[in-house]
């Protein structure tokens, strides 16, 4: 039977493709819009509309409570670019804070967008892996294990909580994220370029796929669940750069780690990280299956190299960009 699921951001780059998913299963499905144009986007996807934003917690507290489920998909990417990650992290707690105590005590479920970004670089993390928060974490990405542990603890409370680990690059056709940034700075310098050797290595999923997986945790994670919405692995930054180039048709060059940030720009600390990470044992509790083609046969596909207008997310939109 279907459940009447809360979703927020879900106008956004992975939300967008949830709602149809949500609706071929059956589900009925709320939004939360902060905007006339989300609302309206809301309202021709077949969902229906709850207008509000991440810091109107009682506007939460409301359509969690009405809810039989909930997916928390929503980070204000806006704030964090201005400077200010850890009150975007903060404000991400909150909201799960108010989502959960909503649904405590009667074993609804609560699926929340973490990040791959949290867990230690150098390795292939698995979905085991819970690393510990430390000081030294405020202010980067590993801050967002906060919310994480935050929605996770929630399973102790009568909520089946999980928490879904999205890759640094969730890809596909219309993409504006990490990806499309990476080809602009290629196009605008000349070159497509990789930092140091570019054997480290970025994990990545495809929205389609990563929209299926919340799905499937809303309807049968079990209570406390870490899973990680990862198709590829680990590809190597030069592997990405080389198909960059070639379609491009400009040189593919190493730029050494001193010059990294001269080069990409906010983007060079993502380029530089190594971030592999394994979604066997999700596969195996849920019965992922990805179906849509890797990283490298979706780049290959060309869409990415189509001339289209440069775009700005919605304040409270993940966008495929897993900050």
């Amino acid at each position: 039977m279907g459940m009447r699921v809360f979703v927020t951001g879900a106008t956004g780059w992975i939300g967008s493709a949830l709602i149809p998913e949500l609706l071929g299963a059956g589900h009925e499905v709320t939004g939360l819009a902060r905007s006339d144009a989300s609302a309206a986007a809301l309202t021709n996807a077949g969902a229906r509309v709850h207008r509000g934003d991440l810091d109107d917690l009682d506007g939460l507290r409301s359509a969690a409570g009405a809810s039989d489920g909930v997916i928390h998909l929503a980070f204000n990417v806006a704030l964090a670019r201005t400077g200010d990650f850890q009150g975007a992290v903060e404000a991400d707690r909150r909201a799960i804070e108010a989502l959960g105590e909503s649904l405590t005590g009667s074993d609804p479920p609560l699926v929340m967008a973490s990040v791959t970004l949290v867990l230690e670089p150098g390795r292939v993390g698995t979905e085991r892996d819970a690393p510990s928060l430390d000081a030294a974490d405020v202010g980067g990405p590993r801050a967002r294990l906060a919310p994480e542990q935050v929605a996770l603890s929630f399973a102790s409370l009568g909520v089946r909580s999980s928490a879904v680990r999205l890759p640094p690059t969730v890809y596909g056709d219309g993409d504006h994220g990490f990806l499309a940034n990476q080809i602009a700075i290629a196009r605008a310098k000349g070159v497509s370029g990789f930092i140091g050797d570019g054997s480290n290595r970025w994990s990545a999923v495809h929205r389609l796929d990563a929209a299926r997986l919340f799905r499937l945790a809303l309807e049968n994670a079990p209570a406390g669940s870490r899973l990680h919405a990862v198709t590829d692995e680990g590809v190597p930054t030069h592997t990405i750069a080389e198909v960059i180039g070639r379609h491009l048709e400009v040189p593919v060059v190493s730029i050494p780690a001193e010059d990294a940030l001269a080069h990409f720009g906010p983007l060079a600390g993502f380029l530089a990280a190594d971030t592999p990470a394994s979604s066997a044992l999700t596969r195996d509790l849920l019965g992922w299956q990805p179906t849509h083609p890797g990283l490298i046969d979706d780049l290959g596909e060309g869409h990415y190299f189509h001339s289209r207008p440069a775009q700005s997310p919605e304040p409270e939109d993940n966008h495929g960009e897993t900050l």
